[in-house]
């Protein structure tokens, strides 16, 4: 009858956790997906996870900046794939056809004030403190939006690169994204638009009129195509920054995925690696991931309310 009881308390729960997102959504202020109360055992068996390891390397996903309001793509009924047909421009379009180009950049102007604008949350946070106490070992992202670098976080590989930055793809040359919007509001200065909303890359739905009236600088140095330093789909993850990561496995002692589906490859392979070197693995997200057939630990709870709960020890 008790456990009965249990099931039905934490049934509840979680309806009206439900409930209070949905209500937030409608305000326009959350994108953390329906989940389950943390609870307490979860907490312990990560808490003990986290102590066995001296060298941790935690890989983190989009789930982890959700709750800074930027939405994920793959979460059911919330993430950018399941609110529509709108899909991540190809690298192969963005280099061969100059309209899909006008479409990025008038998209990702209009867009990037918000977006870097946007302030790290408390799991960010409380990795930064832990590679301050010496906890973790390595830091690698699959996101693009440079919040864990807010947070103070050091030993950080951008796995995807970033939209802090805008790459010549002809000479190579590198400029900081807010000098090019600079540049870019200097060639549109007759484009005034402000948004609230905001996509996991940056950009941001507008009119389609806009999109192709608007004006894309090249590189000053050679006139070359303009990219932001940011790993787009169907584009291949720079060979030496994978070397690096692999190296970053091979000398830790456990992995922390956190936030992620891990659906994308480029992240995968390194769990993967993990596993092969029979290092423990753990995973913290909302709903299933690609590897909770295999891990050690899988935890399905908000990242920060169970992420703030996790006492470093001394050692």
């Amino acid at each position: 009858m008790q456990a009965f009881y249990n099931r039905k308390t934490s049934s509840s729960k979680t309806v009206l956790n439900c409930l209070e997102i949905m209500r937030n959504r409608i305000k326009g202020i959350s994108f953390v997906p329906c989940h389950p109360p943390v609870n307490s055992k979860d907490v312990e068996k990560l808490q003990e996870f986290i102590d066995n390891s001296k060298r941790m390397l935690v890989l983190t996903g989009a789930g982890i900046s959700t709750e800074s309001g930027i939405p994920d793509y793959r979460s059911k009924g919330i993430g950018l794939y399941a609110k529509g047909s709108s899909r991540p421009i190809q690298f192969k379009d963005f280099m061969c056809e100059e309209p899909v180009r006008k479409k990025y950049w008038a998209r990702n102007y209009v867009g990037w004030p918000r977006f870097s604008s946007v302030k790290p949350n408390i799991s960010h946070i409380c990795l930064s403190n832990w590679e301050k106490r010496g906890k973790l070992f390595s830091l690698v992202t699959q996101n693009v939006d440079r919040l864990h670098h807010k947070s103070g976080s050091e030993k950080v590989i951008e796995l995807h690169g970033t939209t802090y930055r805008v790459k010549c793809m002809s000479c190579g040359n590198k400029i900081s994204r807010f000098l090019f919007q600079y540049i870019l509001k200097s060639f549109n200065p007759d484009l005034q638009k402000e948004t609230f909303e905001i996509h996991p890359d940056g950009d941001v739905k507008i009119d389609s009129g806009l999109e192709q009236g608007f004006q894309v600088a090249a590189c000053e140095r050679c006139g070359g195509i303009l990219k932001p330093d940011v790993v787009f789909f169907g584009e291949t993850v720079p060979k030496q920054r994978v070397e690096k990561i692999y190296q970053k496995v091979n000398n830790s002692d456990a992995v922390l995925s956190i936030g992620s589906s891990l659906e994308v490859y480029s992240s995968y392979r390194f769990v993967l690696a993990a596993v092969e070197q029979n290092k423990p693995v753990a995973v913290l997200n909302i709903g299933p991931t690609r590897a909770d057939h295999f891990c050690s630990l899988k935890i399905s709870a908000k990242c920060s309310e169970i992420l703030s709960r996790i006492v470093l020890n001394n050692g």
